[in-house]
């Protein structure tokens, strides 16, 4: 299967509180959800996302998923100009019936201070996602398209099975434009949303 395609089980339709029989989350209300509904959620563990008012359904991240998120947290955190600032796992409202958790985003400083439950696809400057095996397809395409059409101006993707690899997707009119590949060995400078330089390859390397 290509990188472009999508399969039908990318789009997992749950329904809420739990079964002692089965240990099956069962969701309060019925698709098409609205953000309102995720709002009624529990707390199970998974993480759940929308597009077009069906679930996206993802488990807690890998260790080596955290790992590359709070290296790259680091990394965006000590380069950033005092009125940018990252922030992992935001809640990202981009209509009543999308919305999305990303791994990491850049944004105003004012943003993070204004305290608001959700933010808005004007807030952010960069958005980051770690692909993981359950969430490639959606990675690669289904957030590729969103992201740019709510106008998001910078989308980085990491590949960790790739060394890993930064992909940096910059908005161009409505779409982003093919990415630009940084591979693990060699030093990515980037100058959007900020200069910052880095080896991929610290994402995933051990401490010493």
């Amino acid at each position: 299967m290509g990188e472009g395609e999508i399969r039908d089980n990318e789009w997992v339709t749950a329904m809420a509180t739990t079964e002692p029989t089965t240990g099956r989350t069962v969701l309060p209300g019925v698709p098409p959800f609205t953000v309102d509904d995720l709002l009624k959620f529990p707390d199970d563990g998974n993480r759940y996302e929308l597009f077009n008012g069906s679930l996206l359904v993802s488990p807690s991240p890998v260790p080596l998923h955290q790992r590359a998120i709070r290296r790259l947290e680091r990394i965006l955190e000590d380069a950033a100009p005092p009125h940018l600032e990252p922030l992992q796992a935001v809640n990202l409202r981009v209509s009543a019936r999308d919305y999305f958790i990303p791994d990491l985003v850049v944004v105003p400083v004012e943003v993070t201070e204004a305290g608001e439950l959700m933010l808005s696809p004007d807030d952010i400057r960069l958005v980051v996602e770690v692909v993981s095996p359950s969430t490639k397809a959606r990675d690669r395409l289904l957030k590729v398209e969103n992201y740019a059409a709510a106008g998001i101006p910078l989308y980085w993707r990491i590949e960790l099975d790739e060394g890993p690899t930064v992909y940096v997707h910059e908005l161009a009119d409505e779409a982003y434009g093919p990415p630009t590949a940084h591979k693990a060995g060699a030093i990515a400078t980037l100058d959007e949303p900020y200069s910052v330089a880095f080896d991929p390859a610290v994402l995933l390397s051990r401490h010493g």
